[in-house]
């Protein structure tokens, strides 16, 4: 184990923001300027702008939006009987 378990929420968010924010303005870059000499280093550029954002929206947004994701998801009927009991 590399970080301890109070670290997971940091760890989560590096993570899910490094590949969110990699493979969007990967594609971005690519499609809105194409595969040429400077290909690498316009990406880059975009990478470092963009990561930080998503690293600090992801932090904020994540739990709000779990709660909001849990509330959208149909309860099962049998679901629904246990929690009555």
């Amino acid at each position: 184990m590399l970080f301890p378990p109070k670290a997971a929420r940091y760890v989560f968010t590096f993570v899910m923001s490094t590949y969110m924010v990699t493979i969007m303005t990967f594609v971005i870059t690519a499609v809105n300027t194409g595969f040429d000499a400077g290909f690498l280093l316009r990406w880059w550029g975009a990478f470092i702008i963009a990561w930080p954002v998503a690293y600090v929206l992801i932090l904020i947004g994540a739990p709000r939006l779990q709660v909001l994701a849990s509330r959208l998801i149909k309860k099962q009927p049998e679901q629904v009987q246990e929690a009555q009991e």
